[in-house]
């Protein structure tokens, strides 16, 4: 390809290139990442809907070395063009979600209330439209023989996605990276929510056959008892639990390699960034205390790659560089944990 013989890795990221200023145009990439300006159901803070813009900047600042995965960015990344329209429709539905939210804490029941109720029902089928959506996107790409990651965006957007990779995929695994468990039912009764899409894909997509949640620090009775009663389908390695261990003298190799017993061969990655400690992701939507460094993560994943596991796709979610859109810690932390996603999705 005469534009990579051309491209210098060494030089400055260039913005009319794509994402980490690579010179790749779609038909020519071998991973394709789908950005999802959504952040409708979200229960603290806003931003993430801009996660993808803020990434795509901070970007340009990651140097293209990765030690890990030499020279993977030669297959070629591509990232797609915010869908406007989707993040139209996220504006005007999270000021309907916020109207209801204010309601709810001061203690009125949506149900009561009529004009809630519809628009309640209106941000409930709009999920269902953005999940569509995300599915026909993304089973697309699949059909054309493209790897794939979806950038959120909140946590709810990659449903749609895990859908389309279980046409081709009958038995994999998900490995959630999160401060939350994400196993409530229709939380604060969106459907769709942020909070219940691990909930929403064990019980839509059977061939998920196994959950597997490290960092978990947040959590509810109810998520509890379905962790407790999944029959082995989800295995949750808590912060507390983890934190213990390595306080009592235990190795992270040791701890990284019983989380990766627990896969199977086909693994889907699914990482919020507020599974990281939140002095890396300030501005996220719930910052949780606890959590990793990128490093441990990192190592985690370099030692999923030498088990011959294979990494069948990946969203990254819940960035959110808040009011410091030029400066924010957040973006530029998601800009590196996505090239460490991405050399991994094509290292085969």
């Amino acid at each position: 390809m005469q534009r990579l013989q051309n491209f210098d890795p060494n030089s400055v990221g260039i913005k009319s290139n794509n994402i980490f200023g690579l010179p790749f145009k779609e038909e020519e990439a071998e991973l394709i990442l789908l950005p999802v300006p959504w952040e409708v159901t979200v229960s603290y803070r806003v931003g993430t809907a801009q996660g993808p813009d803020h990434i795509f900047e901070a970007a340009m600042q990651v140097d293209l070395m990765d030690p890990d995965v030499t020279d993977g960015w030669k297959k070629g990344f591509y990232m797609l063009p915010v869908d406007k329209n989707i993040r139209t429709k996220s504006d005007y539905l999270r000021q309907c979600t916020e109207l209801i939210l204010s309601h709810m804490m001061d203690g009125g029941l949506v149900a009561d209330n009529e004009q809630l109720s519809h628009k309640l029902k209106e941000i409930n089928e709009n999920g269902k439209l953005l999940h569509d959506w995300v599915y026909e996107m993304t089973s697309n790409l699949l059909k054309r023989g493209k790897k794939v990651g979806l950038i959120g965006g909140d946590h709810s957007t990659p449903l749609g996605f895990i859908k389309a990779l279980s046409d081709i995929h009958k038995d994999f695994a998900i490995l959630q990276i999160d401060a939350h468990a994400d196993l409530r039912i229709a939380y604060e009764g969106f459907t769709y929510s942020h909070a219940s899409i691990m909930y929403n894909v064990l019980q839509q997509i059977p061939e998920v056959k196994k959950l597997v949640q490290v960092g978990i620090r947040d959590y509810c009775d109810e998520e509890l008892a379905m962790i407790n009663e999944s029959n082995g389908r989800i295995k949750t390695f808590f912060d507390r639990d983890l934190k213990a261990q390595l306080f009592e003298g235990e190795t992270w190799k040791k701890i990284c390699n019983d989380i990766i017993e627990t896969l199977p061969q086909n693994v889907y990655i699914s990482f919020d960034i507020d599974g990281l400690d939140p002095k890396l992701c300030p501005n996220t939507g719930t910052p949780v205390p606890g959590g990793f460094d990128t490093d441990q993560i990192f190592y985690l994943f370099r030692l999923l790659h030498q088990s011959g596991r294979k990494v069948i796709g990946f969203d990254l979610n819940e960035v959110s560089s808040g009011n410091h859109a030029g400066d924010g810690i957040d973006a530029i932390i998601g800009a590196r944990v996505l090239y460490k996603l991405c050399n991994y999705m094509v290292a085969g």
